[in-house]
């Protein structure tokens, strides 16, 4: 029993047999990876400049197809409707044709001061022309002259008119808008593939320096 449990104690003093990992095979490995990582940050960056791209033709021609010319400069700064941000943003691309989303957001918000002067969006309007086109009926009903009724079918054609005008204006300013997105979703791609590309050389320079690492231990 004695001799038994000594050599119990001795073995349970003794150190663990240390776990020998290869270290060719752990560079191997993480070039390995570094390879995958290095070909799908190229990828990436291939994906993302194909979509800054499309996304410059598409704005592009889009716009260029409307052949929107912008407002003078003499026009803009005699513009009472408009606010002097409106006027600083406008200014840059006065005269010119409309291209870029950057004038598109600029020409965003010349509609967007023009419509102020209709008193409301055409949603807000709805309210005015209903009440517009109801007085006219209570009018006839209530027999008013005809000079009465002329002037009050008038209001309402002008309500109307107006609340046509802001729908139309609206609609084309979030057009522009809907474009000036799409530009500045370009950029943000164009600049992550740069990004992505520049990570990719860094990573293939990993790779290779692992390479070599792993040449030289083979020597050694």
């Amino acid at each position: 029993m004695t001799d038994l449990a000594e050599r119990e104690a001795v073995s349970s003093t003794e150190p663990t047999p240390a776990v020998k990992i290869d270290r060719r095979l752990i560079d191997q490995v993480l070039i390995a990876a570094g390879a995958v990582v290095a070909v799908g940050l190229v990828i990436a960056g291939a994906l993302l400049s194909w979509g800054a791209s499309f996304s410059d033709d598409y704005v592009f021609n889009e716009l260029g197809s409307q052949n929107i010319i912008l407002p003078s400069v003499d026009a803009i700064n005699n513009d009472a409707g408009l606010s002097d941000q409106a006027k600083a943003m406008l200014l840059p691309f006065a005269g010119e044709q409309m291209t870029t989303g950057k004038q598109a957001e600029a020409y965003a918000g010349y509609i967007n001061g023009h419509l102020g002067r209709y008193g409301g969006t055409y949603a807000e309007l709805g309210a005015t022309e209903r009440a517009a086109r109801a007085a006219v009926a209570e009018a006839v009903e209530a027999g008013e002259s005809e000079g009465t009724v002329a002037e009050l079918r008038i209001a309402s054609a002008q309500v109307t008119a107006d609340r046509d005008t802001v729908f139309k204006g609206e609609t084309l300013r979030g057009l522009l808008l809907s474009a000036y997105a799409w530009s500045t979703v370009g950029e943000i791609a164009g600049i992550s593939a740069v990004v992505a590309f520049i990570a990719a050389a860094l990573m293939g320079l990993l790779v290779l320096a692992g390479a070599v690492h792993l040449v030289r231990y083979r020597k050694h």
